[in-house]
């Protein structure tokens, strides 16, 4: 299996070192960058499978690199772990909303990184490798761009697979219709709110089957996630 790609934006010398070292040693295909600025270069030009994030950084900051990454098409996708000193609840909150997928204060302990790492790698990879995804019982392979529930082949269009794909890699989390929207139909699209929320109803629809529960979540004023 190919390496993971990871790009580590940190401007302390002896802990990007550090980190670079520990990451190689696992398997990583590691970038590193100490600047803001050259890390949204870096993306553009080579996405990579996970983003480790410092909020300090040289140039544009981590956590507005971050939105901006949010924003992107190409690296909608991309998880995103953010380091920072910061301690307090809300630098935590402002992190998780504008788009970090988790959130380490420093110091911390580069095994526990690693294993951070390591448990979002665990869940993205199948979808990296081309592999089927499984939430429930519902299995989506991405190949033959297929999904079957139950054993049943389900019909569905163009948008609602996608959407269902997009959730499916990341199970349990809950979205927004503005990063649903950014997503799944990318941040050029004119496509109003709203209808996310008649895609939602027809995916709920595709993946109707007797006897099985809706796996969509609604979660009033917050968004969608889909549930085992």
């Amino acid at each position: 299996m190919t390496a993971a790609k990871l790009l580590l934006v940190e401007d302390d010398p002896s802990l990007a070192e550090l980190l670079e070292f520990r990451f190689e040693k696992e398997g990583y295909d590691v970038r590193v960058t100490a600047d803001g600025d050259e890390a949204l270069v870096m993306v553009a030009e080579d996405t990579p499978d996970l983003i480790i994030l410092d909020w300090m950084i040289e140039g544009t900051s981590g956590i507005e690199v971050c939105r901006r990454l949010r924003r992107d098409k190409q690296a909608a996708h991309v998880p995103i772990i953010m380091l920072t000193a910061r301690e307090s609840e809300d630098d935590r909150v402002r992190g998780l909303e504008t788009g970090a997928d988790d959130y380490l204060t420093k110091p911390f302990s580069p095994r526990e990184l690693l294993a951070r790492v390591a448990a979002v790698m665990r869940r993205i990879r199948p979808a990296l490798a081309g592999e089927s995804i499984t939430v429930g019982d519902i299995v989506l392979d991405p190949v033959a761009h297929k999904v079957e529930r139950r054993g049943r082949t389900l019909r569905m269009g163009p948008t609602e697979y996608r959407l269902l794909k997009f959730l499916m890699e990341n199970p349990g989390r809950v979205f927004s219709r503005n990063q649903l929207l950014d997503g799944v139909w990318g941040t050029g699209s004119d496509i109003e709110l709203r209808t996310v929320d008649v895609h939602i109803r027809r995916l709920r629809k595709a993946l109707e089957i007797e006897g099985a529960k809706d796996p969509v979540r609604t979660v009033r004023s917050a968004g969608y996630s889909i549930e085992a």
